[in-house]
């Protein structure tokens, strides 16, 4: 009677673990096919990741200098090669000029670059909006 009790709870323990390894490996493959489904939004819409923030002085020289960060949000994706644009607005509002600017760098996930560049921006130069227009995946 003893070995048929052994036998039996030997029997319900390996089942029960064999139930857990499969729920186990059941959970990773959910998990694995939500990285990839969250790194393929990540890849296609680079401009729902990154945000900028920047502002601007002029120096002794009549530049405008920019100072800014580009902040990457995304959980895996890195991105590289930042295509910005520069709006000069007047006092009163009016778009003055619009330049591109590219920060060639890497910005991996959860982490942000600063960058720093001048221009001599046109006359009557209030000041200055940043957008960003896009980004290379970095591979």
């Amino acid at each position: 009677m003893k070995k048929i009790a052994c036998i039996v709870t030997i029997s319900i323990l390996l089942l029960a673990c064999n139930s857990r390894a499969k729920e186990a490996a059941a959970e990773k493959e959910i998990y694995l096919k939500a990285t990839e489904t969250l790194l393929e939004k990540e890849k296609k819409n680079p401009l729902a990741f990154l945000k900028a923030s920047s502002h601007d002085k002029h120096n002794l020289l009549g530049q405008t200098v920019i100072k800014g960060t580009v902040r990457n949000t995304a959980k895996i994706c890195a991105y590289k090669d930042v295509l910005l644009e520069l709006s000069f607005f007047s006092k009163t509002g009016t778009l003055l000029e619009k330049n591109n600017e590219t920060i060639y760098d890497n910005i991996e996930p959860g982490k942000f670059m600063e960058f720093k560049t001048k221009y001599f921006a046109p006359k009557g130069t209030d000041s200055v909006g940043i957008k960003i227009l896009g980004a290379k995946i970095k591979q």
